[in-house]
């Protein structure tokens, strides 16, 4: 939808963390039945970063944070509150945004997670929008951290050469000297929700038995074909949806920085929505899929890469299990 006329919130500054392990397509011929030719092709993914132990995602959400927080100039205790976008959280509860809080000394923050699979960061972005234009707030941190090479079946060829871990942050205000958020959108479809997903282990357990032993503890599943299918359709009316509401078109993009799954969907969408390939950023070959830590971490390499200016429209979409998507539209 198109945003009111108020001082847009704008995307202050960014920052991102990979772990240093990387663990490259003839590292994978080693663990399951594959070669690097057969990765390479098929996803377009030649290594992908992978947690040390005991390197939680609020290890490297604080690490990706810091990095924002020093180029905005700003200091921990200007926050006003927290949000992490994650599926593989440090654990139940507390939340990782409160394990990121404490990590990074922002003692006035309030908060929060929030769950949205690969979709999680653009879906905090329109939340923290909410947050700032109520006035409710007036600087937000936004996390997406994944550590998920602790929840891949290993075993699994058609799924584990796609994901890595690794972090993305950026700072929001709402600025009166400078562009922002100008429309969103934001979609659902639970109904194929088994197409993508991760069994939580304690719901396995009922009252009165013993907890889920370690050789039980469910993996993600992941229906490749119809994910594809899904993704590639849901983001291309998302975008479609955003642009419109945005009264722009893809001619008035500088970029197009798409959730990094595989190489495959973003051509199919850059084809779909008619982007030419030089618009189109792409690092899913350094790092593979990091769920909602793909869009965040590609957006602060798209502004180097890409030689992001004042004033470049960009369109953000991402595609999740839920199903869900989301399309943002920014003016840098």
């Amino acid at each position: 939808m198109p945003l009111p006329t108020l001082s847009p919130t704008c995307i202050v500054s960014t920052g991102m963390f990979v772990p240093e392990r990387i663990l490259t397509n003839a590292d994978l011929q080693q663990i399951v039945d594959t070669t690097d030719e057969w990765i390479l092709t098929r996803t377009g993914i030649r290594e992908r970063r992978i947690a040390a132990p005991g390197e939680l995602p609020s290890d490297m959400g604080a690490k990706a944070a810091q990095q924002a927080l020093a180029e905005a100039g700003i200091v921990p205790e200007d926050i006003d509150l927290i949000l992490v976008a994650t599926i593989t959280g440090d654990c139940a509860f507390p939340s990782t945004a409160c394990f990121l809080q404490h990590k990074i000394g922002a003692t006035r923050a309030a908060a929060l997670d929030l769950q949205a699979a690969c979709s999680g960061f653009l879906y905090g972005m329109v939340v923290a929008d909410q947050f700032l234009r109520s006035g409710a707030a007036r600087t937000i941190l936004l996390v997406g951290a994944e550590r998920l090479s602790s929840v891949v079946d290993w075993t699994d060829r058609a799924t584990c050469v796609l994901f890595g871990d690794g972090a993305g942050a950026a700072v929001l205000q709402r600025r009166d000297n400078r562009p922002g958020l100008l429309s969103f959108d934001l979609g659902s479809n639970g109904s194929h929700h088994a197409m993508l997903h991760l069994q939580h282990a304690y719901s396995q357990i009922s009252f009165g038995h013993s907890p889920v032993p370690d050789s039980c503890i469910p993996k993600m599943f992941m229906a490749g074909r119809e994910v594809f299918k899904q993704a590639v359709n849901a983001m291309a009316k998302s975008a479609q949806n955003a642009l419109a509401d945005a009264g722009l078109g893809i001619a008035d993009l500088k970029a197009v920085i798409s959730h990094q799954a595989n190489i495959r969907i973003i051509e199919a969408l850059a084809e779909k929505l008619k982007v030419p390939a030089d618009k189109c950023f792409v690092n899913v070959h350094r790092y593979g899929n990091i769920s909602a830590a793909c869009i965040p971490v590609a957006l602060h390499e798209a502004r180097a890469e890409m030689n992001l200016q004042r004033g470049d429209k960009l369109l953000l979409v991402g595609f999740g299990g839920g199903l869900t998507w989301a399309s943002i539209v920014l003016e840098w």
